[in-house]
């Protein structure tokens, strides 16, 4: 009596294989398997959280959630279905067209979700972290984690381009070497549009104004008496500044705004900030001064309040014995990031006016939220 052999688990799996290429081409496959990475896409960042809570203790994996993930979910699913995705497409290699047709979409998909990923949240990573490490570090270092969003920001858009490249057999590095040769003679024949060009990504990097700004320029040669106006908008070429007077247009070259001092009067913005704190008891001749040095040391320590602005005035209730101390102030910023992290740290001199005050045995409470008015711009 003869015996066959039982399949192995190769020969079992080829069969299953082919039972799935009868009955499903891999083309529905693939694309049953888009719809099963954009469902388990969503999952990424309760993965994320439990990859995280293997090495971290529970209120670090909390304090992490809330600052870094939860804020930037939609993020995280993205770029992980689009990864699912990506591995999905092995079931299209037999499809030679079809295949190379789908890839660099999907390649190109992967890359500027993970990209974008990696921006936000070192971005988000900066300005949670950053604030505390400021509040160590000194206020000069205020504008320090703008000038670190920009630098993450360029070598991630840098390493994504390459990667990108690279994804697609294109030598991006060979082509760039090869160009540094063969491209000086195109550089002295187009040195005008060249310096342009330059001029361009100069006012993109560097930000002295954006469209929507009044700014003013100063007399020179080609713009005799000066410009006042508001920029419409910033080409390749030139910036179009409209008057403020004769509402007429100007067409400025790039390459004369970048080597001007221009006036940017929306960028002179200050932010009014109003203050309340009460007293539980009417305070003493000594303990109201005490408290006007505590409030204007701390607040002097935060970059970007304006010298000197700072007004306290204390006034006793009459209806209780309580104080009231009325904080005003003005906070400096060019950009709304810059007010945005400055309100921060300001968060951070109220926290050290508190504990100063508990160490001289004077409570109070802070009236929320915190008033803030924009003061307007003098024309």
């Amino acid at each position: 009596m003869l015996i066959h052999p039982l399949p192995s688990k190769i020969t079992v799996a080829a069969i299953n294989k082919d039972i799935i290429q009868i009955y499903l081409p891999q083309p529905a496959v693939f694309l049953l398997f888009i719809v099963l990475s954009v469902l388990l896409g969503g999952y990424t960042p309760s993965i994320v959280t439990l990859i995280i809570r293997r090495f971290s203790s529970p209120e670090q994996v909390t304090d992490i959630y809330e600052n870094l993930i939860k804020p930037i979910k939609p993020l995280f699913k993205i770029a992980g279905t689009f990864l699912l995705i990506s591995i999905s497409i092995t079931w299209l290699e037999e499809y030679k067209f079809l295949y190379k047709l789908v890839k660099p979409t999907i390649d190109l998909g992967v890359i500027i979700s993970v990209a974008w990923l990696l921006s936000r949240l070192s971005r988000q990573f900066l300005r949670v972290y950053g604030v505390d490490l400021l509040g160590k570090l000194g206020r000069e270092f205020d504008d320090l984690i703008l000038v670190i969003e920009t630098l993450v920001n360029v070598v991630i858009g840098f390493i994504a381009l390459l990667a990108f490249a690279q994804s697609q057999q294109f030598n991006l590095v060979g082509l760039m070497a090869s160009l540094g040769i063969g491209g000086l003679a195109v550089a002295f024949a187009a040195q005008k549009i060249l310096e342009q060009l330059l001029s361009t990504i100069v006012l993109y990097l560097d930000r002295p104004f954006v469209p929507g700004d009044y700014i003013r320029i100063p007399s020179v040669s080609n713009i005799p008496g000066g410009l006042f106006g508001r920029v419409e908008s910033i080409g390749l070429r030139s910036t179009k500044i409209r008057t403020a007077a004769k509402n007429t247009l100007y067409i400025v070259p790039n390459s004369t705004l970048a080597n001007l001092e221009i006036e940017n009067v929306t960028m002179g913005k200050k932010v009014m900030v109003l203050l309340y704190l009460d007293f539980a008891r009417l305070l003493e001749d000594r303990e109201r001064a005490l408290v006007q040095q505590i409030i204007n040391e701390s607040t002097d320590s935060v970059f970007g309040i304006d010298p000197g602005s700072t007004n306290i005035t204390l006034t006793d209730s009459s209806e209780k014995p309580t104080t009231r101390a009325r904080v005003t102030f003005f906070i400096l910023g060019s950009t709304e990031s810059s007010i945005k992290l400055r309100k921060q740290l300001l968060e951070l001199a109220n926290e050290k006016i508190s504990k100063q005050l508990m160490t001289y045995g004077i409570n109070f409470t802070m009236q929320e939220p915190t008033i803030y008015v924009e003061s307007p711009i003098a024309m």
